[in-house]
């Protein structure tokens, strides 16, 4: 296996770097705390898990109406979400406890959802992280031809509209995941900056059987136990990953693809302009920081900028982390991305979605 070289720069940005990780280390001696996760941080789990579970158990209890289970398929979709979110999320970066056995537990229940936590930790956790926004290497870019994320990506009539149906084609990735995309990067020869990548054969003993667990917990056992006919199936089946994927999907997008964030690129060497510390602040964005309820339920991506830079740090202390960031940015004159709310961060990224989608000027 090779890998294509791209090389940071170590000198730009030095002193943000040096003090940024400096003063957010003493936060942590100050205040006597853990990076990893907290009391607050295992009653979330707990909720969301139960947002998840709890449906599920009571649609297969049987004797509930049609609309009953529908209600709960939908309410299984947003628990699917804040599960990859707040807990899945954290423990398959590592950031959920010190602990690698409760990190990995914690990261299979990405694999129940219908997701590969293997081949996640691939393109998310190394390729994304590492090469932010560097299109034909962050694989986050390349969701699915029918959305154009960056400018350099292939250009296609129908992008000209895609703010219109790029919503509707992230609610379906979920399905696409329990489906599809996991086999497809399994067999690509060449993921981001890999090539010729080789899987060790136990990932592909797990992803068959994980497959195998999610399939018959999704779609054998209900239309085997219950009462209903394959059609009001799929409406339930579509209901739960619609909702699931639609708030996965955009809930990403908005942490890259808004107003301000930049499209860098290596030059003819490979040298990146600047240090990875700043090519994360420039190419990442917060939103709605205020929303107390969005923070808790998405795991805090809405502080991407925190993320991205201590990854490893569990996603409840992001709010903390990030006054501080934002205070050491600005003296540095370092860029600071931000949008107030989430609706502006939605309209934000429907702005770059129909400028992305617009034939080039004459």
């Amino acid at each position: 296996m090779t890998e294509t070289k791209i090389k940071f720069s170590s000198r730009d940005g030095a002193a943000f770097v040096k003090e940024v990780k400096a003063e957010v280390n003493q936060y942590f001696v100050d205040n006597n705390l853990s990076k990893h996760a907290n009391g607050a941080m295992r009653l979330k789990t707990a909720a969301i898990m139960l947002m998840f579970f709890g449906p599920y158990a009571l649609i297969m209890w049987g004797g509930l109406s049609l609309m009953q289970m529908w209600f709960l398929a939908l309410v299984m979709g947003v628990g699917a979400a804040g599960m990859g979110f707040s807990v899945s999320h954290d423990a398959l970066h590592g950031a959920y406890s010190s602990k690698s056995w409760v990190n990995a537990t914690l990261g299979y229940f990405f694999d129940l959802i219908g997701a590969n936590s293997y081949m996640w930790k691939i393109t998310h956790n190394v390729i994304h992280h590492t090469y932010t926004n560097i299109t034909g290497v962050d694989e986050d870019l390349t969701v699915s031809p029918l959305v154009r994320l960056s400018p350099e990506a292939p250009r296609y009539p129908f992008h000209r509209f895609q703010h219109f149906f790029a919503f509707p084609a992230y609610s379906l990735a979920t399905i696409n995941w329990l489906f599809a995309k996991d086999f497809q990067q399994f067999l690509k020869k060449d993921i981001g900056p890999y090539k010729d990548k080789k899987h060790p054969p136990i990932e592909i003993f797990k992803l068959v059987v994980t497959k195998v667990v999610a399939i018959t917990y999704q779609v054998i056992l209900p239309l085997w136990l219950l009462d209903i006919t394959f059609g009001q199936f799929l409406i339930g089946f579509f209901t739960m990953h619609m909702t699931a994927g639609l708030i996965l999907g955009v809930i990403f997008q908005l942490a890259h693809v808004v107003e301000g964030p930049e499209y860098l690129a290596p030059d003819e060497n490979g040298d990146m302009e600047s240090s990875w510390l700043i090519h994360e602040m420039r190419t990442t964005a917060n939103f709605a920081r205020n929303n107390h309820l969005l923070t808790w339920y998405v795991g805090g991506l809405n502080y991407q900028i925190e993320h991205h830079l201590f990854p490893q740090t569990s996603s409840i202390h992001y709010p903390n982390l990030s006054p501080i960031v934002r205070e050491i940015a600005a003296r540095h004159n370092v860029p600071y991305n931000y949008h107030p709310t989430l609706l502006k961060s939605i309209k934000s990224h429907l702005t770059m979605l129909r400028q992305l989608g617009r034939p080039p000027a004459a």
